[in-house]
């Protein structure tokens, strides 16, 4: 049972060895990305809410 474990954390080393880890610039770069495209959905969604709440209120004072 220990070398089934052993052999399963010398592979996960192996295999970690082959991962290419991002530079900070990189994570920078994604997080501003992931930030502003955040920031820019939010603006729309409330914009679109904003104008179909408007939208509902004036069919159903009409109607």
């Amino acid at each position: 049972m220990f070398k089934k474990i052993f052999r399963f954390f010398k592979s996960v080393k192996t295999e970690m060895s082959y991962v290419s880890w991002p530079t900070k610039a990189d994570i920078k770069e994604g997080t501003t990305v992931v930030i502003l495209m955040s920031i820019f959905v939010a603006i729309f969604l409330s914009l679109v809410d904003t104008g179909f709440g408007f939208l509902i209120k004036q069919l159903l004072l009409k109607g």
